[in-house]
């Protein structure tokens, strides 16, 4: 592993402190504790009487207090830190390099509008444009993805980063900067006539783009009604994106991070692993193309509301303290769409306005899914002790000796993307094959593991039993804004697949509090198996409760 030394000596590149009220709140647990046990108690000593339902609300109350005693390691140790992305080297050559990865499945549930403008401001991250390479995973193996993607890399060189940068204009899809209207939202401008001129042409300049988005996707819709299976039977497709040189740009045009299209190959006879094997293949082939150290994983609409986010993680990352032992850097998820009753609470504010942090105590926060930075290292797991070995390095990687090849560097990439050997495009469309996973290691010990359908929960779970740590990182500006779910159906269904991924785990030989072999803690174990047992716990307390005690009045028992 790679050690990184901090800026200058005795200047932190972050800090830390515990909740003010920390003391109060565990005197608090202190007293509930007692309450508990003495309801515990009084039932235990009390006639069953009627048998039945004293047993089941008796079962509720255990449920409930067990899940309450497990939250307790989540409430113990609240941590707040703050990053100093001021005190980072000022040279860039110092900077590891950075992979953006953003996954996307159907133009028709995920407008290409709205993707392209969460491509555009990863492009427009506060950090080396050649340190920084976006990779476009499209599940739907979709033409319209990659029409967008040219006309999204063509407006961010000549218009909308030129003007962000004059501006400083801190929120980087032009989708969300058009939408608002107030210069405290938009983060930048101070008025005048020559921005309100240079606002004027770039909003003009946005319009058409979408436009011709808007036109491509008609077209794809039409293609899609003539073969419908087309997103789930096409092969693999890599490209390097270049936008068309018609258009004169003048003196706008700027650097631009490298921006590649990943089309992985599907079959109905293969299985595809959903977003985990998306990633798994992202990782594959970023790592022939530019093998940074660290990456951002976001969903196609969690776009970049500031750009400072990747300097910020850098400050855990290059902390001497942490560097070897940290895996990934978890930001809070935060939604632009949420009114502000939400009563299906869309905005998860417990567990990222309070229980990450309380995690964050020990050895830090599970994996969220998206707006999270994550080490390459991490994933690939622990290389076998005989790396000389072809054919062990085989069994667990895959086939592709350049992929291989790619691991044993003996540091993650500092170098620039124009610095960097590229893989044949014939070894890109190789390793994002569906049969290259076959008889490895992949899903299993390498990449985002495919046991359950929470793979973000369970991968960084994984991680943490193996010895890594991560942190949280929760800034008062949020650094990523996506769209929640706002309609019942969604959330449902949303909902349902999260507890029965969750109650899977905890059900499994991976259960949390008995997995082994594990170098958490035994709080960190409890605070894990909170999390996976919640909804099972509560859910099943619930219906006792909201049941048996009704039909009981109701029947006069």
């Amino acid at each position: 592993m790679e050690e990184h030394p901090s800026s200058s000596p005795g200047r932190h590149l972050h800090s830390h402190h515990l909740h003010p009220l920390t003391p109060l709140l565990r005197l608090h647990t202190l007293l509930h504790a007692i309450a508990i046990l003495a309801l515990l108690s009084h039932r235990l000593t009390s006639p069953f009487t009627p048998l039945l339902p004293s047993l089941l609300i008796t079962l509720s109350e255990f449920l409930l207090s067990f899940t309450w005693l497990l939250s307790q390691a989540l409430r113990w140790t609240f941590r707040y830190r703050s990053p100093h992305p001021a005190r980072l080297p000022h040279s860039s050559a110092s900077l590891p390099a950075i992979d953006v990865f953003i996954c996307t499945a159907d133009p028709r549930k995920e407008p290409t509008v709205d993707v392209m403008s969460t491509v555009v401001s990863a492009m427009g991250l506060e950090y080396p444009s050649g340190k920084v390479n976006v990779y476009v995973g499209d599940d739907g193996g979709a033409e319209v993805t990659v029409v967008g993607l040219r006309a999204a890399r063509g407006f961010a060189r000549r218009w909308w980063l030129p003007f962000c940068r004059r501006w400083g204009v801190k929120c980087r899809s032009p989708k969300a900067y058009f939408r608002e209207v107030s210069d405290e939202v938009d983060g930048g401008g101070g008025g005048g006539e020559e921005f309100d001129r240079d606002r004027r042409i770039v909003k003009e300049k946005y319009e058409a783009f979408v436009d011709l988005v808007v036109a491509a996707m008609r077209t794809y819709e039409i293609d899609q009604d003539e073969n419908k299976n087309s997103a789930r039977d096409h092969p693999p497709n890599v490209q390097v994106i270049n936008d068309d040189d018609e258009e004169d740009g003048g003196n706008n045009e700027e650097e631009v991070p490298m921006l590649v299209y990943v089309a992985r190959e599907k079959r109905p006879s293969h299985p595809h692993n959903f977003k985990a094997g998306s990633l798994n293949v992202l990782l594959r082939v970023s790592a022939l193309m530019s093998n940074a150290g660290y990456i951002l994983v976001l969903d196609c609409d969690m776009y970049c509301n500031d750009p400072s986010s990747a300097r910020q993680a850098m400050c855990f990352y290059l902390d001497p303290k942490l560097s070897s032992s940290l895996a990934f850097v978890q930001f809070p998820q935060k939604f632009y769409n949420v009114s502000r009753s939400d009563i299906y609470d869309s905005v998860l504010k417990v567990p990222f306005e309070l229980l990450w942090r309380g995690m964050d105590g020990l050895r830090g926060p599970c994996l969220s899914g998206t707006g999270f930075y994550i080490k390459r290292r991490a994933l690939c797991g622990s290389l076998p002790k005989r790396v000389e070995d072809p054919v062990e390095l085989r069994h667990s990687f895959g086939p592709s000796n350049k992929f291989i090849k790619s691991l044993l560097q003996d540091q993650p990439s500092t170098s620039s993307t124009e610095e960097q050997q590229i893989a044949s495009p014939d070894e890109t469309l190789f390793v994002a094959s569906c049969d290259y996973e076959k008889q490895t290691k992949w899903g299993q010990e390498v990449g985002f593991l495919y046991y359950s359908v929470v793979e973000d929960y369970f991968t960084g779970f994984i991680l943490h039993c193996k010895g890594w740590v991560s942190v949280y990182c929760h800034p008062a500006r949020p650094q990523f804004l996506g769209a929640a779910v706002t309609n019942l159906n969604d959330v449902l269904i949303q909902g349902t697949r999260w507890s029965a991924g969750l109650v899977e785990v905890s059900l499994s030989k991976y259960c949390p509090l008995f997995y082994k072999p594990s170098r958490m803690s035994f709080a960190e174990r409890m605070a894990y198996t909170w999390v996976s047992i919640y909804p099972l716990c509560y859910s099943s307390a619930m219906w006792i409760l909201a049941t048996i005690p009704q039909l009981c009045l109701f029947y006069g028992i």
